[in-house]
C-alpha cells in the first residue's frame, strides 16, 4: 500500500507533509515505516505532553474502552466530572469548565462567554475582543478572524465582526471602547514566533482590564498543561484571567479542549453544548495525563528536565550564533530565530535527515516543544543530531 499516492489521491492538501511515515515511538523517541530512529523535539505540537507510547495512559485509556466510549452530555459522566475537578484545583483559581474536541473549540467557547457576559446589563452593545497581531486563536471562521495575522484572513471572508488588532500590549489600552467586552491573549505567541509577553505589562493590562469591567481571556492552549514550567502561563505570570482556554497537552494526544472561566453562571442550559466534548474517553485520558504530570512535577523531574533542555539549548545557540540571532521562548516552549527563512528551511530539512523533529514558527524561528517527559538521554541524542544538521549547511 503506498500511503503517499492514497494520501494524494483522497486527502484534500491542507498540509505541507514531511516525506516521512512514522509508526511508533516511545517518550520522545519515533520511528518511521523504514524503521529510522528520531527524537522528537515537537511532540505532534505541543500535545503528546507525557510522550509517545506512556504506558500509564494507555492503560486507562484502554481500560475505559471496555466499559464505554461515549454517551452523549444529556447524563453524567463520571470522569467529565473529576477532569474538571483535576484542571480547576490544579489551576487555583474559582472556575468551572466546558469540554469540546479542539483549541479552536475552546476558543469559540471563550468568545461566546464573553459576548454573552457584554449582554449582561439588558443592553447587548459590548461585543468587541481586543487581539494582537501575530496571535493564533484557531481555524474556524470566528478563530481565523480573531487571529492577529492578515494572511490568514484570505479566501475565507465575510467573517463575523468585533474583532480589532493591536500591535502589541503597549496599544491595547488606546484601542478599549465603549463597545468592548473583552481582550484576548497568548502569553507566550506560539505560531507568532515563540514570543513571551513580558510579564510587569501583562499585570499592568489586567488591572486596566479589571477596573474598566473587560474580561481578560487568555489561550493557554499551548502554553497550558505545564508547558512553561507551571500548570498554566498564567500562574507563572501571576494574574487571574476571567476566561482560560486549553487544549493540546490536557489530553496527551487525545483529541480535547477546554474553557474555563470564573463567570460561573454565565451559560444556561442550550447556550452552548457539543456531542463528543468531554466523552468517557477524553476525560479519562484527561484525568491520567493530570496525574502523571502533577506526579512529575511535584517530584521536580519537571523542573529538572526543563533545566536540562534550556542548559543544551543556551549551548546550542551559543555554538551557531552565526545562525540564529536570539534565543525566545519558556519552559519547554522555546526557540531559536533564524537569520532568514532559507536557513530555516534548511535547518529543519537537515534536521530530520539527522534524526530530530523540529518546527518551524513564524518570524523565521526554530520551535521546540518536546514531550515534558523527555529524559536527559533523549535531549542529548536530539542536540547530537541537531549539531550534526547544521554542520551539512
Amino acid at each position: 500500500m503506498d500511503i503517499k499516492q492514497l494520501d494524494k489521491e483522497y486527502v484534500l492538501p491542507t498540509y505541507a507533509r514531511a516525506d516521512v511515515e512514522f509508526v511508533s515511538g516511545k517518550n520522545a523517541r519515533l520511528t518511521d515505516a523504514n524503521g529510522k530512529e528520531y527524537i522528537d523535539f515537537t511532540s505532534g505540537i505541543a500535545v503528546v505532553s507525557v510522550g509517545h507510547g506512556n504506558e500509564r495512559l494507555t492503560n486507562a485509556l484502554c481500560e475505559q474502552t471496555k466499559k464505554l466510549i461515549h454517551m452523549s452530555n444529556l447524563y453524567y459522566t463520571a470522569p467529565q466530572a473529576l477532569a474538571a475537578k483535576k484542571i480547576v484545583e490544579a489551576s487555583g483559581y474559582d472556575m468551572k469548565c466546558f469540554f469540546g474536541n479542539s483549541g479552536a473549540e475552546a476558543n469559540e467557547g471563550a468568545i461566546k462567554i464573553a459576548r454573552k457576559y457584554g449582554e449582561k446589563d439588558g443592553v447587548p452593545k459590548r461585543y468587541k475582543i481586543i487581539t494582537l497581531d501575530h496571535s493564533f486563536h484557531g481555524r474556524t471562521i470566528t478563530t481565523v478572524k480573531a487571529t492577529g495575522q492578515e494572511s490568514m484572513h484570505n479566501y475565507f471572508g465575510p467573517f463575523p465582526d468585533g474583532f480589532v488588532y493591536a500591535k502589541d500590549i503597549d496599544e491595547v489600552a488606546s484601542l478599549i471602547d465603549d463597545h468592548t467586552v473583552a481582550v484576548m491573549i497568548e502569553l507566550v505567541q506560539g505560531e507568532g514566533g515563540v514570543q513571551p509577553q513580558d510579564k510587569e505589562k501583562v499585570q499592568v493590562l489586567e488591572k486596566l482590564l479589571k477596573s474598566k469591567d473587560i474580561l481578560l481571556i487568555v489561550d493557554e492552549v499551548q502554553t497550558g498543561v505545564y508547558r512553561t514550567g507551571k500548570f498554566l502561563a498564567s500562574n507563572l505570570y501571576e494574574i487571574e484571567p476571567d476566561i482560560i482556554s486549553l487544549a493540546k497537552g490536557i489530553g496527551g494526544g487525545v483529541p480535547v479542549g477546554v474553557v474555563m472561566t470564573s463567570k460561573k453562571d454565565i451559560f444556561s442550559p442550550g447556550d452552548h453544548g457539543s456531542t463528543f466534548g468531554g466523552n468517557f474517553l477524553s476525560t479519562t485520558a484527561i484525568c491520567e495525563v493530570l496525574d502523571i504530570l502533577k506526579e512529575y512535577d511535584e517530584s521536580g523531574a519537571l523542573s529538572e528536565g526543563i533545566a536540562y533542555f534550556d542548559a543544551a539549548l543556551e549551548k546550542f545557540y551559543n555554538n551557531h550564533t552565526d545562525l540564529f540571532t536570539a534565543k525566545v521562548g519558556l519552559g519547554m516552549m522555546c526557540g531559536l530565530r533564524a537569520k532568514d527563512s532559507d536557513t530555516l528551511a534548511a535547518i529543519i530539512k537537515n534536521a530530520q535527515e539527522s534524526g530530530v523533529m523540529v518546527l518551524k514558527a513564524g518570524r523565521n524561528t526554530l520551535r521546540f516543544l518536546p514531550p515534558l517527559t523527555i529524559t536527559k538521554e533523549e535531549i542529548d541524542e536530539g542536540f547530537n543530531a541537531l549539531e550534526s544538521a547544521v554542520s551539512k549547511l
